[in-house]
């Protein structure tokens, strides 16, 4: 058995898509080098972090992301890490189907290649992949967590990977994640700015929908913030098993993870509906969201590019929502809907 280690160059808008449909692929490891990340992290007041004059300016604008994958005397075995039963024709909602497959390499290389040209289509994808090469399994096999640290998502809520033990405060909610399993680790802006909202909005009285769920994060911080009852959905059962497993991991076994869209959502009086999506698919649901939710509901939405913002703010407000919060973090867009009747 050989290692086969993929780069892809491309931008932190599509890094977190790119991450996941590697995983759904089956890859072994992913590390993710975002430089943008890297500078939050050195220009946060509260950091301890020390960089020379012009080292920000030296990392560019490039994120990489570096896939491995256990090559067989066969080939290269492409089955989601997940469940091994898992229906292969499922379909999901940016990276297509989830493959079982043995391919050679040329043939595993060409259908990253494919994919990525294909989320191309929702979002900036950069270079795209860009080379491969054999490296040894010392090589990765514990480097990469060395790119996925505890971190504060909100002012009570911090992710932390299974390895790790969180430095915390007596008020303090711990969420125990660890990267590469499906969309949504909290590092991108779009989940982190639902957190913080999440964060200042659920009571104990909230019945809450978690559209495209994803990775089940937002559900759990949900739940660990003391929300009533919370449904968590997604259209790829792949991300369902895995907000299923991480559910369990955190101890929110209540929380009801199924497979299904908008329409699926087993109730139509949801105090707080929360879709950290994409802007296109955003704007297609906005005017079924009503039915789902409580007249004194909210909805929040993320996942929007801002180049697409006036199409999302006619959406919403042709579905009857007022915008009360507008959030922004970089080129991303958060906001706190409300009906106007």
């Amino acid at each position: 058995m050989r290692w086969v280690e993929i780069t892809i160059v491309t931008t932190e808008e599509a890094s977190e898509a790119i991450s996941e449909m590697l995983s759904q692929l089956g890859a072994d490891g992913i590390a993710v080098s975002d430089p943008f990340e890297i500078a939050r992290i050195i220009e946060d007041p509260a950091s301890l972090t020390y960089a020379d004059e012009g080292f920000i300016d030296s990392l560019g604008t490039d994120v990489t992301v570096r896939a491995y994958f256990a090559e067989e005397d066969d080939g290269i075995h492409l089955v989601p890490k997940n469940d091994a039963s898992m229906d292969p024709d499922s379909v999901g909602m940016v990276t297509g189907n989830v493959v079982n497959k043995i391919l050679p390499l040329d043939e595993t290389l060409a259908l990253i290649d494919g994919r990525i040209k294909d989320m191309g289509q929702y979002l900036p994808v950069g270079e795209g992949l860009t080379a491969h090469r054999y490296v040894e399994d010392v090589d990765w096999a514990n480097e990469w967590k060395k790119d996925y640290t505890s971190f504060r998502i909100s002012d009570r809520v911090i992710i932390c990977p299974s390895w790790e033990e969180a430095d915390t405060k007596p008020d303090d909610i711990v969420v125990k994640l660890d990267p590469g399993s499906a969309f949504g680790t909290g590092t991108h802006e779009t989940t982190s700015m639902c957190a913080k909202i999440l964060d200042g909005l659920v009571t104990k009285e909230d019945k809450i929908l978690d559209l495209g769920t994803g990775s089940g994060i937002l559900s759990i911080i949900a739940d660990k913030l003391g929300a009533g009852t919370i449904e968590a959905i997604d259209i790829d059962p792949l991300a369902v098993d895995v907000a299923r497993e991480n559910c369990i991991i955190n101890g929110c076994d209540d929380i009801d993870c199924y497979a299904g869209e908008l329409k699926d959502a087993k109730s139509d009086d949801y105090t707080i509906i929360v879709a950290n999506i994409i802007a296109d698919i955003i704007a297609m649901i906005a005017a079924d969201v009503p039915s789902k939710l409580r007249k004194d509901g909210k909805f929040v939405c993320s996942g929007i590019i801002n180049t697409k913002k006036d199409k999302v703010e006619k959406a919403l407000a042709d579905a009857g929502f007022k915008i009360l919060e507008q959030h922004e973090k970089n080129d991303w867009m958060a906001y706190v809907c409300a009906l106007t009747d």
